[in-house]
């Protein structure tokens, strides 16, 4: 199969041939309802997006963050980082900042592309499969999939680089995006950053 193959699934018809990690709302204060047992999560799934954003570094693969504004429509990256740091352990936070050359994106509701100039940006650079971490997966991260789905990205989501809030949902989310969204859920460990090479 090629690159654009309607049966490959890493590379949907009339998408690039690119893969790029997506970190989704890691930045965050945990000052919300549910916070606590999605903190507790994210303790678990921040070294598994740290391995995974030095892997791409290393493989020159695209890292793109999309971080929710907590209504602060003024915010930008900084403004999101100081206010992660407010509420949240050095260790929740430092490992997933964004690097200064790494695209950010803002976002204000669940999907990564709702409102977002994402697309844009995946297709200026080529990108057609995602690799998404982050938080919620019962919320955002399964929104977001869906959404990539419906615009022909490819989706992989390793379920142990992604938090959640309840269990039974996440486990249904993860379940919905294998089954409904054709995406590959696995590891961290055995994602394939660069399967066309």
């Amino acid at each position: 199969m090629t690159a654009g193959d309607p049966d490959d699934p890493r590379f949907p018809l009339g998408r690039g041939e690119r893969t790029a990690l997506v970190v989704v709302d890691m930045l965050n204060d945990y000052d919300h309802p549910d916070a606590e047992p999605l903190r507790r999560n994210a303790e678990d799934v921040v070294p598994a997006i740290a391995r995974l954003r030095g892997v791409a570094r290393e493989q020159d693969v695209p890292v793109i963050h999309v971080n929710d504004n907590h209504g602060l429509w003024s915010a930008d990256r900084q403004a999101l980082v100081d206010m992660a740091r407010r509420g949240a352990p050095d260790h929740l936070i430092d490992p997933v900042v964004p690097d200064d050359d790494a695209p950010f994106v803002v976002k204000a509701r669940h999907s990564i592309f709702y409102g977002s100039p994402l697309e844009y940006l995946l297709e200026r650079e080529g990108i057609g499969r995602l690799v998404l971490t982050g938080q919620v997966t019962e919320q955002c991260i399964l929104y977001s999939a869906l959404d990539a789905y419906i615009r022909h990205f490819a989706v992989v989501v390793p379920r142990d680089a992604v938090a959640h809030i309840d269990d039974g949902l996440a486990d249904a989310a993860l379940r919905m995006m294998e089954s409904n969204m054709r995406a590959q859920v696995t590891t961290a460990e055995d994602v394939e950053l660069r399967p066309e090479g």
